[in-house]
């Protein structure tokens, strides 16, 4: 099987009361590095505190996978997807499952956290060598539907047999809290780079963010997040042939139609969101529409 986690998280932020000299030298910046979201982390500040804020920084997204996280067993969202019900959710959990709900309708249903029974198939059977037999696909697909999700403060339930994923959303959702931080801190000039990229302010030495999109264009970003999704960037097969990004309404992966989508918008997690929905759009006009249901969010790029 094909499918793999990032291997590198990136931050790197300015105080803002720091000299503009000191401001507009990232030599002056000290790094350091660890592991978050599952890879190799290095967070890059020019900060009288550094060490201290890196430290924060690193336990916030700790803390973020404790709750958002599959690859960890005792997170919230495991238990919940274990057990069907989750009392007294944590905030976090329920900001994020409010705006993928939000995206799902704007959608019309093509961005669904419910496929997760219908990935976990395709992951298993991609491991055997197979592919799903049409039969088990059809009833997992059944289990599918944000109408399958009752949530409030007090409690998340699921239907029985329905499971979540945050694949599409988390890693912008992250991104988007990390910056928060950072700006609390008095941290400005901040580029995120979680898989997906959320930037406040622009580069120490004026200007943008460079981002280079899949056509080659050069992106400057400054107080905005861009998100990239690709039907086959990830495959679960080794031909290459089926795309990790599966449709709700059919359980199949997402046709090869759009090699790349890039979208921009205030939150990362949104452009997250937004980028993989537009990956099972049939055209442009789709996607623009989609992208103009989202204050602020647009279409960078799609190829």
């Amino acid at each position: 099987m094909m499918l793999t986690r990032r291997r590198l998280i990136a931050i790197s932020a300015v105080l803002a009361v720091l000299p503009a000299v000191a401001r507009a030298n990232p030599a002056a910046a000290r790094l350091w590095t660890g592991q978050a979201l599952g890879a190799r982390a290095s967070i890059r500040l020019v900060h009288p505190d550094g060490e201290a804020v890196a430290a924060r920084v690193m336990a916030e997204i700790d803390r973020l996978e404790n709750i958002l996280s599959l690859y960890r067993p005792a997170s919230a969202l495991s238990r919940l997807n274990r057990e069907g019900h989750l009392s007294a959710p944590p905030f976090e959990l329920l900001e994020c499952l409010s705006l993928a709900g939000a995206v799902h309708h704007a959608s019309g249903g093509l961005f669904d956290p419910t496929v997760q029974p219908l990935w976990a198939l395709w992951a298993q059977a991609a491991a055997d060598g197979t592919r799903p037999d049409a039969g088990a696909l059809e009833r997992l697909r059944r289990k599918t539907g944000w109408d399958k999700v009752e949530m409030d403060a007090a409690a998340i339930t699921l239907r029985a047999g329905t499971a979540l994923t945050l694949n599409g959303i988390g890693q912008g959702y992250v991104a988007d809290r990390v910056a928060a931080l950072l700006e609390a801190e008095g941290l400005t000039d901040i580029l995120i780079d979680t898989g997906e990229l959320r930037a406040l302010g622009g580069r120490p030495e004026g200007g943008g963010w460079p981002v280079r999109l899949e056509t080659g264009e050069r992106l400057g970003l400054r107080q905005r997040a861009l998100a990239t999704s690709a039907a086959l960037g990830t495959t679960f097969d080794q031909a290459g042939r089926d795309g990790h990004i599966l449709h709700p309404k059919t359980g199949m992966p997402a046709p090869a139609r759009w090699r790349a989508v890039s979208i921009s918008a205030p939150s990362a997690a949104i452009a997250d969101a937004l980028a993989t929905a537009a990956c099972l759009m049939p055209d442009r006009d789709a996607i623009l529409a989609l992208a103009g249901r989202f204050d602020g969010a647009r279409l960078e790029n799609s190829l």
